[in-house]
């Protein structure tokens, strides 16, 4: 086995990194002026214990940890179990968020199973819709499964800040500058009920309509900040 490989696989690097990669989320928090709109529904049903599935996207993950309300309630995400999703868990742990990864030997039958299990605890839900490796910003169905499925609500969240720049990765993640920053989260709940016996056509309109939700409130936080936005590459 290589070096790097060892390095890549040792739980000390991986553990390090994560805590460095934290590190800088926090300080962007820390050192930016924020506004949080929309988030009155959903830090309601988090205090009464009332999960939800909460819908973002990959670009947009830098500022995760602070999208959903934690002091109120518990969210897990779904990570990928590649190195880059599970370095994407390992941070999200250091904030206080559960995590399921989800493996291409994880049958969806099984993963399902194990996410309305979560949600049956009062455990809301968190999915980056285009993840793990895209297309950029086109929105998979999971979340309108395990909506149908589950019958829980669906929140949209983002953010967006005034200086930052875009990674050369295939989602353009988006980083923020980590001083005197200005920045917006934004929350907006999709509010298409998606049918127990929905068909696979009526499966592609609502999932469509998820994509447009998420793009518009997107679009939205950046322009509040003077950012452009996004456009397909």
């Amino acid at each position: 086995m290589s070096l790097r490989k060892k390095l890549a696989d040792s739980e000390a690097v991986l553990n390090w990194a994560a805590r460095r990669i934290a590190a800088y989320i926090r300080r962007v928090h820390r050192n930016t002026r924020w506004q949080r709109i929309g988030y009155e529904e959903l830090d309601r049903l988090a205090e009464v214990g009332e999960p939800v599935i909460v819908v973002l996207w990959h670009q947009r993950l830098a500022q995760s940890p602070y999208f959903f309300p934690l002091d109120k309630g518990r969210i897990c995400s779904i990570t990928s179990a590649a190195r880059a999703g599970s370095m994407v868990g390992r941070v999200q742990m250091l904030f206080g968020m559960d995590t399921i990864a989800m493996s291409s030997h994880k049958r969806h039958v099984a993963l399902s199973r194990e996410v309305l299990g979560r949600m049956k605890q009062g455990i809301s839900i968190g999915i980056a819709a285009d993840g793990p490796r895209g297309p950029e910003r086109v929105c998979s169905t999971v979340p309108l499964v395990w909506a149908r499925s589950s019958g829980k609500r669906v929140f949209g969240i983002t953010y967006s800040v005034r200086h930052g720049r875009e990674a050369g990765t295939w989602d353009r993640l988006l980083l923020p500058r980590p001083w005197r920053n200005e920045g917006v989260f934004l929350c907006s709940e999709w509010k298409k009920h998606v049918p127990r016996k929905a068909s696979e056509e009526e499966i592609e309109t609502l999932r469509q309509d998820l994509e447009r939700h998420m793009n518009a409130i997107t679009a939205e936080a950046d322009r509040m900040v003077g950012r452009e936005p996004w456009e397909p590459g």
